[in-house]
């Protein structure tokens, strides 16, 4: 199966949503600092609350997962990439939700992949089988607290997440195929063997060609995987990118449009 690239060209306009999302960068303090306390530990997390907020009104949920290099219990770490995004009035304005950053602490993972590596490049395992997992046991727990205590639409709830996150992404789709209406991980991966547990999600993945931490073939194999499925699948791979393709994902003008356009039926 042949997989296209998908080309990304540095306009004005992308250009000055970098400088605003820089501007933004200094001032985070719009997602409030929380807690998730359980019986098995505590989850850090941040919390953006839709923009005039109304009880009496259902809203959707987006939950993001970062990468190995942010986590810790600062409970600031997590926002480095992607939480200016939906601190844009433009995306506040016209997609009002909840957006969650939950923060894993240091040597854990929100998977279960091993890696080795081999002439200077790494090799990722992705296990068939379901294993345990303690942060996600936690952000489930947090999903249903916030389910519970705010008017939470339940058929409009997304995860997304970037490398250690974007694998997370595959990971909790996976041990809940009925739970999010849709799904965007970046530069992640997956065992292919489970596109089964994953193909009544629609996905939306992003790879960069030249990733040197996260090989791509750990998307486009579960791309394939998915068609062969006929699932509702996209995929877009940049040509030239190393490990950072959030970048390019965050600006793609119909990620949120697709990512809103889907409701659990």
């Amino acid at each position: 199966m042949k997989i296209g690239f998908c080309t990304y060209r540095w306009t004005i306009a992308v250009l000055f949503c970098m400088v605003s999302a820089f501007m933004y960068a200094q001032d985070f303090s719009a997602y409030k600092k929380e807690h998730f306390i359980s019986e098995k530990d505590t989850l850090p997390y941040r919390v953006l609350f839709p923009k005039n907020y109304d009880a009496t009104t259902t809203y959707p949920l987006i939950l993001f997962m970062h990468g190995s290099g942010e986590r810790g219990t600062d409970n600031i770490a997590q926002l480095t990439h992607g939480a200016e995004l939906f601190l844009r009035d433009s995306i506040q304005s016209k997609y009002p939700a909840f957006v969650v950053f939950p923060q894993c602490k240091k040597d854990y993972a929100w998977n279960n992949a091993s890696y080795t590596i081999v002439d200077q490049k790494r090799s990722y395992h992705f296990p068939k089988e379901l294993k345990p997992n303690l942060h996600l046991d936690l952000v489930e727990g947090l999903l249903k607290e916030l389910q519970s205590d705010f008017s939470i639409d339940d058929k409009k709830i997304y995860v997304g997440g970037l490398s250690n996150g974007g694998m997370g992404t595959f990971e909790i789709v996976r041990r809940n195929p009925n739970k999010f209406a849709a799904a965007f991980p970046i530069c992640g991966g997956a065992n292919p063997k489970i596109a089964g547990k994953l193909q009544h999600t629609p996905l939306w993945l992003f790879h960069g060609d030249e990733d040197s931490i996260v090989p791509f073939t750990g998307s486009t194999e579960v791309y394939k995987a998915l068609k062969k499925l006929n699932a509702p699948v996209r995929i877009c791979v940049y040509e030239g990118v190393d490990h950072d393709s959030w970048n390019q994902a965050f600006e793609e003008p119909d990620l949120l449009p697709w990512l809103f356009s889907h409701s659990k039926k």
